[in-house]
């Protein structure tokens, strides 16, 4: 069973105890100045006690521990009510209204057409071969001389000669592959097909939904975090400071820049929000993690 008390409810319920505390004092001090109005010592002058233990009070009007027992009662019901209302105070952060400015962030993110690498055209056909047409006179007429290559009995056959071949050489090794690329000179896309989102909404299986609850979360870590820099507050400074960076591959937050800045101090307390986000859940191109440049626009306004 849980009970839940609000600030309010503990406060009217403190005030309640404080001025029912005071009616009870201020009711047994008008009761004990009657009393004391009295002529009591007349009254008990030649009085006779039935026993000892009734005398040991010398005014029995005034004796203040007949209610002692009613007061201890009192204090341990208002302790315990004090105790029920600190175990059942219940406080809740303060929920950020931010839906008047998810729609200012698709518009102000610099979209660019991904670049393609694209096949080199093809070669031009060779030129038909020039024919070249010479005049001549008749053709010379060689003249072939016949041999008698006919064999007999006495004509003596030489074996071939059967030349060895060479061993071929080994081909040469493979040259080793390039070494891997630094992070930091990957390249940077502006445009994915999955971008990175802040964390916090990823059980949500609708793309469209997971993207504006991921800027909703978004926008409430920036409004909770950003703290009013107090030159622009005395003079009145508002606009909007445009924030651009980077989410590499894991997720981290990296290459801050102030793309523009308002002026006293709004783009310094931009840039420090940026630092304190968690890390994103990366974009993704083609199925792969790939670092993406963000710009995030936040608006300082005075209202």
């Amino acid at each position: 069973m849980s009970f839940e008390t609000s600030t309010s409810i503990i406060e009217l319920g403190i005030l309640g105890i404080i001025v029912i505390s005071t009616i009870l004092l201020l009711s047994l001090r008008s009761h004990f100045k009657h009393v004391e109005a009295l002529n009591l010592t007349e009254k008990y002058r030649n009085w006779k006690w039935g026993s000892p233990t009734e005398a040991r009070t010398k005014y029995p009007e005034l004796d203040i521990f007949r209610v002692s027992l009613s007061l201890r009662i009192y204090g341990m019901m208002i302790a315990l009510v004090l105790m029920i209302f600190a175990f059942s105070w219940t406080t809740y952060d303060e929920k950020l209204d931010v839906s008047g400015l998810l729609g200012s962030i698709s518009d102000e993110i610099e979209m660019e057409t991904p670049r393609t690498a694209e096949p080199p055209p093809p070669p031009p056909p060779p030129p038909p071969p020039a024919v070249q047409v010479i005049a001549t006179d008749l053709p010379d007429v060689v003249t072939k001389i016949f041999e008698d290559q006919s064999i007999s009995e006495e004509t003596s056959i030489e074996p071939p000669v059967i030349l060895k071949k060479e061993t071929a050489a080994a081909p040469p090794p493979p040259p080793p592959p390039p070494p891997p690329m630094a992070e930091h000179e990957r390249e940077i896309f502006k445009v994915v097909e999955e971008a990175p989102t802040f964390p916090g909404c990823e059980d949500i299986d609708v793309k469209a939904e997971r993207q504006i609850c991921a800027e909703t979360k978004m926008l409430e870590f920036i409004y909770s975090k950003i703290q009013y820099p107090p030159i622009a507050r005395e003079n009145g400074v508002e606009g909007t400071v445009y924030i651009r960076f980077v989410v590499e591959r894991n997720g981290s937050i990296s290459n801050i820049e102030i793309v523009r800045d308002v002026g006293a101090g709004c783009g310094a307390e931009a840039s420090r929000v940026v630092e304190l986000m968690p890390k994103w859940n990366p974009g993704k191109q083609r199925g792969t993690p790939v670092r993406v440049m963000f710009t995030l626009p936040v608006k300082f306004d005075l209202q």
